[in-house]
């Protein structure tokens, strides 16, 4: 058996002033925060996942094509996940670990739910997701309560 592992980080900035733009992360919309700001839906979580399968799969998927299908009008992240999803071929994931900076919303009370969503776009276990968060003690703009990073981690294997 083949072990890979993948990072992938992202962070956007909240929406400054009046949106009609949901706050989502994980996939899941949550009404307790401003919208992230991005010309997709700006879902940090699922950046950093798409992105750390992007690091198994040698398939960049933010960056040049989800710009390109931004352009297009699609702007869900789920898209882009699917995406990166597809280039797995062989390879399956078997764990994932997500920590997040923020200093809101809290993130505590919305793990389970997180944890669900995610585990059911990546089509694992619940219990092979993993989430953590950190206030970063107000070292940074992320902790200072102007955004959100995300930091994820999955591991793969293949036969």
């Amino acid at each position: 058996m083949k072990v890979k592992t993948g990072l992938g980080l992202d962070s956007h900035r909240f929406v400054e002033g009046d949106s009609d733009k949901p706050f989502i992360l994980g996939g899941v919309v949550f009404d307790d925060a401003p919208a992230l700001s991005g010309n997709s839906d700006a879902d940090v979580i699922l950046h950093a996942v798409t992105d750390a399968i992007s690091g198994v799969t040698g398939v960049t998927v933010i960056g040049a094509l989800a710009d390109k299908m931004c352009r297009n009008g699609v702007t869900d992240s789920t898209a882009y996940l699917k995406v990166a999803l597809e280039s797995l071929g062989d390879w399956r994931l078997t764990h994932v670990s997500i920590v997040l900076e923020c200093l809101r919303p809290k993130i505590d009370p919305k793990v389970p739910t997180l944890r669900a969503s995610i585990a059911r776009l990546l089509g694992v276990e619940i219990g092979d997701v993993c989430i953590t968060a950190t206030t970063g003690e107000r070292l940074n703009d992320v902790g200072r309560g102007l955004g959100i990073h995300a930091s994820v981690v999955v591991t793969a294997v293949a036969d």
